[in-house]
């Protein structure tokens, strides 16, 4: 039990040394970043914007982190020859591996529990004071009678647009109002139409009606009809996409009410499914990175071909990540099932380094 907590100890002590190393790094190269896109800014504005920012990069690379943690972990061990003193206690391998594992699998979970909520705030707030999706085409979901909000800018105004349920790919929306307030903020024109194709550039509106609100004490009265109807647009399915609520600025607590509201709006909740799934994975996705590391790492300094070994062990790493990114992307244009393209990545990295261990070590 001893040894188990002081590997333990070992291991959250190097991981919270890679860790910080690698904010510090992310938070400078970001503040770089800042200053080259908003040179009018002053410096402490800048220095905040990269604390916003640089949680969720962190957080993305967190599997990554931990796989270099394992690395520096058992290289530490085996060049002090506590692997050897370990070993010759009666210790196997995998039994070892169970208290970094452990803590791996504990970072985890309290990384999705507490830190994904901290990263959603810090990363909404991020878009909201450099004018992100959500500024610039700004969207909200309210199941029911509420649909999906938009707001896009207008020639002599603004239009905000409100639909009841969209299409598939999210071009075409369904029950479409479309209210253009003045650059006095007073509305002028409201549009009702059946449905409305987003094109490049503009909305094609059919089976419209309008009312002119601005020229007339009596709207109702002046009231036209027209089947078709064109209207001026700044907007993009991708701008559509990433205002309705994008999974990286929603806390995992909330994203699975959320779904339910885009389910019941009528629109695609895929994103957020393959997001919600990618975060209850992490867990699993952090111990299998420690194995990982293991399986090349966890032997003598004196077998020789340590940086060969290390080298493996993080091309391994990142080739699991990619993968686990690529299956993502794979699972949010529908190619595969959500589940498939969150669960798998790190079920076949856990059985393949396990796999790995079992013939190195065991063998």
């Amino acid at each position: 039990m001893r040894l188990s907590l002081y590997i333990a100890r070992r291991f959250l002590a190097t991981f919270a040394l890679v860790g910080g190393g690698f904010f510090v790094i992310l938070w400078l190269l970001d503040l770089v970043d800042q200053i080259r896109r908003f040179p009018d800014k002053g410096l402490s504005d800048l220095v905040g914007l990269a604390l916003l920012h640089t949680p969720g990069t962190a957080y993305r690379i967190l599997p990554l982190l931990m796989v270099m943690t394992a690395i520096a972990l058992f290289l530490r061990l085996a060049r002090t020859s506590e692997l050897v003193a370990i070993r010759a206690s009666g210790r196997s391998a995998l039994r070892t591996l169970l208290a970094p594992v452990g803590a791996a699998f504990a970072i985890g979970v309290f990384a999705v529990a507490l830190l994904n909520p901290i990263v959603a705030a810090t990363t909404k707030r991020y878009e909201l004071l450099t004018g992100g999706p959500i500024v610039s085409a700004e969207a909200s979901i309210d199941g029911g009678a509420g649909g999906l909000w938009l707001r896009q800018s207008a020639t002599d105004g603004q239009w905000v647009i409100r639909a009841g349920g969209a299409s598939e790919d999210d071009r075409v929306l369904s029950n479409v109002s479309f209210l253009l307030f003045g650059t006095n903020g007073r509305p002028e024109t409201r549009l009702l139409a059946a449905e409305a194709r987003l094109e490049d550039g503009r909305w094609i509106a059919r089976d419209v009606k309008v009312w002119d609100l601005a020229s007339s004490d009596n709207p109702e009265a002046t009231v036209r009809h027209e089947a078709e109807l064109s209207i001026s647009s700044d907007l993009t399915v991708d701008q559509i996409r990433e205002s309705v609520g994008s999974p990286e600025t929603i806390s995992v607590w909330d994203l699975p009410a959320f779904i339910a509201r885009l389910d019941a709006a009528g629109f695609s909740a895929r994103r957020h499914i393959v997001a919600l799934q990618g975060e209850l994975t992490l867990p699993l996705l952090l111990a299998a990175m420690v194995l990982v590391g293991a399986g090349f790492t966890m032997r003598h300094a004196r077998f020789g071909q340590s940086g060969l070994m290390v080298l493996l062990a993080l091309v391994s790493g990142i080739a699991i990540f990619f993968v686990r990114n690529f299956a993502q992307v794979l699972g949010e244009s529908g190619q595969i099932p959500a589940l498939l393209a969150a669960w798998t990545p790190p079920l076949a990295a856990l059985m393949l380094s396990l796999s790995l261990l079992l013939h190195l070590e065991d063998g």
